[in-house]
């Protein structure tokens, strides 16, 4: 189903969900963007054949178009069940590995960015999931990667823990429990850590403390953990 939504300047653009037909617009947006990329190691690209696995099935994907021009998309992907899923380092028991959808890749062309797409279509993808099937959204997010981190505790995430990924990539794993409310935390305990200091961080998650959000305080980011 085709929804209408404006940009910032009055533009109509389209949100539609996407399909195997639009695969090479969405390798070509994908391609754009990591040429804008700063910092490379702040994206994961995904390859034609996991787009194409999400595609068939395995997971939903929605697209912002504008005169017809895809400019933006996201995508929720349903994971194999292997030792490297991310229910795991959630510390999730095996049991409820197959309730955990994982949100991916998220692109915006840089022309279009600042119009809040990146949240729209996160919001929109939820509304789509089946909690019948799925419980659980997992994510993981490179440290100092602002933009993205504040982008998934918008839609309710948690940092659960630190820790190398696809290879020798540092990345938080957050996690959102689609049937619990965003919880309100009040007179807690309450930690500041930096977010440069790895191990500090790695031990606050491994004494069952929750990154909850980040700030910044003397020009150097923190996050903030709660218990």
């Amino acid at each position: 189903m085709k929804q209408q939504y404006f940009l910032k300047n009055g533009s109509e653009i389209i949100i539609e969900q996407l399909t195997a037909n639009q695969l090479e617009d969405i390798l070509i947006l994908q391609q754009k963007v990591i040429e804008s990329l700063t910092t490379n190691s702040f994206l994961q690209p995904l390859t034609e054949q996991e787009f194409n696995y999400i595609l068939s099935g395995k997971g939903l994907m929605m697209g912002a178009f504008y005169k017809e021009q895809l400019i933006a998309f996201r995508a929720l992907l349903e994971p194999e069940v292997d030792e490297e899923h991310l229910g795991k380092d959630a510390g999730l028991p095996e049991g409820e590995w197959p309730l955990v959808l994982y949100s991916e890749i998220s692109n915006v062309d840089p022309d279009f960015q600042g119009n809040g797409l990146q949240v729209l279509l996160g919001k929109l993808l939820l509304k789509e999931v089946d909690q019948q099937r799925f419980r659980y959204i997992c994510t993981t997010v490179a440290p100092f990667n602002i933009a993205s981190l504040k982008d998934k505790f918008a839609h309710g995430m948690q940092m659960i823990a630190l820790k190398v990924k696809y290879g020798d990539l540092l990345r938080y794993v957050m996690m959102k429990d689609l049937t619990s409310p965003l919880k309100e935390y009040d007179a807690l305990e309450c930690h500041y850590v930096l977010m440069e200091n790895t191990e500090e961080q790695q031990r606050y998650f491994q004494d069952g403390w929750i990154g909850i959000g980040i700030d910044k305080t003397d020009d150097q980011w923190v996050v903030r953990f709660e218990r």
